[in-house]
């Protein structure tokens, strides 16, 4: 039995998105009924996503390097694979990030107003900002992996059933 990876999809990127949103305003609820300070990341996690992106460009760089004819050095087939599981585990750490602090800001929008700093306002945008990065980056460098089907050769058979495109594709 050969297991096949499967691409992002965009529609599972946004549902983890609204899950979050949700419970993101959910959290936020309770934690004003319990006078609890608001639950937004600390504005230092903002240097992890970026190291954490930043890695992921990094290694799908080098991947696409080698997949589109650099191969004068050996490369590592595992390191692809890796990467693009780094790729996709940064999408939905983006998109869970965006969501968590969407659904705070969403649900502290009508407190505006009533505060005098809103310092608490730009984290959770530049949270929402750096989610965003991750999402494009983690879809840009699983773009980088996929291996481009003229890459077979043409003398040879495959063996393999042809995809019908539900989000199963062959990476570097």
């Amino acid at each position: 039995m050969r297991s096949t990876m499967r691409t992002i999809r965009p529609a599972w990127l946004a549902a983890v998105g609204v899950v979050l949103a949700a419970v993101g305003w959910v959290a936020t609820l309770l934690t004003s009924r319990a006078s609890l300070a608001l639950p937004v990341l600390p504005l230092s996690s903002l240097i992890t996503m970026a190291l954490i992106a930043v890695v992921c460009l990094v290694l799908g760089l080098r991947v696409r390097r080698w997949r589109d004819g650099n191969r004068d050095k050996a490369f590592d087939p595992l390191l692809a694979a890796r990467t693009v599981v780094l790729a996709q585990a940064c999408a939905y750490a983006g998109a869970v990030l965006f969501g968590w602090h969407a659904g705070i800001l969403i649900n502290q929008i009508p407190t505006v107003s009533m505060r005098s700093d809103l310092s608490i306002f730009w984290v959770m945008v530049a949270h929402m900002a750096g989610g965003l990065v991750m999402v494009t980056i983690g879809v840009i460098v699983e773009r980088f992996c996929k291996v481009p089907p003229e890459d077979n050769d043409p003398g040879t058979s495959s063996s393999r059933p042809k995809r019908d495109g539900h989000g199963e594709e062959e990476f570097a």
